[in-house]
């Protein structure tokens, strides 16, 4: 399995090569505008990574901060903000279980493919760990905000198959102890090529899944998202 601390602390270009081929039909952008409007509003990101999500709401959000543990990604994602000139964001190097920020400033919280990490690196605490995500998620949103969190559910499949049986607890909890709505999206890669397509899914989701992609001579990998939300 893939060291993903490992990758986002060192390896954050090459990640970002891999997440920019992903959902190429641009079904996430019509899921979220499903949920709320993002015009003219203030939002705050955790796990912003190298900017995925920051990049696609900056441009019509009042306001952005996005948050991540590393440098080396958020280095990555400012540098995207610069080319698209949004002024309106900040970038700033938070843990999402206690970020550096005032209750009661956004009207979107978000969290993209970030808490579920919780279930492999803290596999006996990780449900208080996603509570404190959870805990800040609601603290930075006004009263009405919306709470939005995104994560996989399964890459190499048409259809929702978690990759495990704790993130599958996981999106139980946020749905039965938390009271979120849910739906999910395909929100597919597409490769350049088969060679493309084998370097940066190895690299990511490790030999078996790239060795299928080489068998299969496969550019389009099916990926599953899922959504959660909810009102404060």
């Amino acid at each position: 399995m893939a060291d993903f601390k490992h990758i986002y602390l060192n390896q954050a270009e090459q990640y970002e090569r891999l997440v920019s081929r992903e959902d190429y039909r641009g079904a996430i952008s019509r899921a979220l505008r499903e949920i709320c409007s993002f015009d003219g509003l203030d939002v705050v990101e955790l796990g912003a990574g190298t900017g995925r999500l920051t990049c696609l709401l900056a441009p019509s959000v009042k306001s952005i901060v996005a948050c991540d543990v590393s440098r080396p990604m958020l280095n990555v994602a400012a540098a995207k903000l610069r080319r698209l000139a949004c002024v309106n964001s900040q970038a700033i190097v938070a843990d999402s279980r206690c970020l550096p920020l005032c209750g009661e400033i956004a009207d979107v919280s978000i969290a993209g493919w970030s808490l579920g990490h919780a279930t492999g690196w803290y596999p006996a605490t990780w449900r208080d760990e996603i509570e404190r995500a959870l805990t800040q998620l609601r603290r930075v949103l006004r009263p009405g905000g919306t709470m939005i969190i995104l994560e996989t559910l399964g890459t190499g499949y048409e259809s929702p198959r978690p990759p495990t049986d704790a993130l599958s607890a996981y999106y139980a909890m946020l749905e039965h102890e938390h009271s979120f709505a849910s739906t999910w999206l395909r929100t597919d890669y597409q490769f350049d090529s088969v060679a493309e397509a084998s370097e940066l899914t190895r690299f990511f989701f490790g030999d078996e899944l790239a060795d299928r992609v080489v068998c299969d001579s496969l550019t389009i990998l099916p990926e599953c998202t899922g959504i959660w939300w909810r009102q404060r």
